[in-house]
């Protein structure tokens, strides 16, 4: 029996480098590119690529390329728990991954009904189920002695695995005459208004959580910690996140098939609370309930 050696590789395995910390859990509401709403994450590293040494030089660099794993790729998913549960070796592994194969998608940018190529677009379901981002580096925060990256601009939802991170190098990365297809140019946003008993939801709502914050910090100790830093952006809740929430639903996050529902409610989650917005007649979203969940 011969091993054939120089057989090409059909997979790369990569290691998990990190995790996003994000306000968004859910894919509703996530924005569908990049540096389309100014939305503050963070990226905690895992040891041991957590190490500072490893981020020398890179707060010179004003933005940060990130590869990155869609997570909540429901096929993706499902070819996981039925690979566990199945206890199949790699090659059946392989043919699986193969067999969900999707050649064409139908992108929200051009309605959700026309199909084009997988390869000319940006869909989640993909071979890989690799995403890839600019996002702005806002300050590398060294932590119990592990690095944690603020950013903002992430189109990635909360616990999204990093894959590598690389500098954004504008005389190469930016081309300013290149084609951009379908997406030629940034997509029309809604306006966006909140009914007053919204509005008083979301005052009350801060007033709870600051007096649960006040009081847990006369409990516990002051002092910063990783947990700390990645619950203030996933949790707390600020009035300067109201003008988040209204940038993300004016991206219009509902599927485009039901763009048309006139006061349909839609739910979306952001860090502790459930926001619902509906289409008015008059084309324009309206924020109509916000509660603590």
């Amino acid at each position: 029996m011969t091993c054939q050696t120089n057989a090409p590789l059909s997979h790369h395995i990569s290691p998990i480098i990190g995790y996003h910390r994000a306000p968004l859990s859910q894919k509703f509401g996530a924005p569908r590119q990049p540096n389309l709403v100014a939305l503050t994450s963070v990226i905690e590293m895992l040891a041991p690529y957590d190490a500072p040494a490893a981020f020398i030089g890179l707060d010179d660099f004003s933005h940060i390329w990130i590869s990155w794993q869609f997570h909540h790729n429901y096929l993706y998913k499902d070819k996981l728990h039925k690979d566990k549960q199945t206890s199949l070796d790699n090659h059946n592994q392989q043919e699986k991954v193969e067999s969900a194969f999707r050649p064409q998608v139908r992108p929200p940018r051009l309605g959700g009904n026309q199909k084009i190529g997988v390869f000319a677009s940006r869909s989640m379901y993909r071979p890989s189920a690799l995403g890839l981002s600019v996002v702005k580096l806002e300050r590398i925060k060294i932590v119990e002695g592990r690095v944690l990256l603020i950013i903002s601009g992430a189109d990635m939802i909360d616990g999204t695995p990093i894959i590598d991170i690389k500098p954004y190098v504008a005389y190469s990365d930016a081309l300013p005459d290149a084609q951009s297809g379908f997406a030629s140019s940034a997509p029309n946003l809604l306006n966006v208004t909140i009914t007053e008993w919204a509005y008083e939801q979301f005052v009350q709502i801060i007033a709870n959580q600051s007096a649960d914050n006040i009081a847990a910090e006369n409990a516990q100790n002051k002092q910063s910690s990783v947990k700390k830093v990645i619950d203030k952006i996933q949790q707390q809740l600020l009035r300067s996140d109201l003008d988040t929430v209204k940038a993300l639903i004016a991206q219009d996050p509902r599927p485009a098939y039901r763009r048309t529902e006139i006061h349909t409610s839609f739910v979306m989650r952001y860090k502790s609370v459930d926001v619902s917005f509906q289409l008015l007649e008059s084309g324009e979203l309206q924020i109509t309930n916000i509660v603590a969940v």
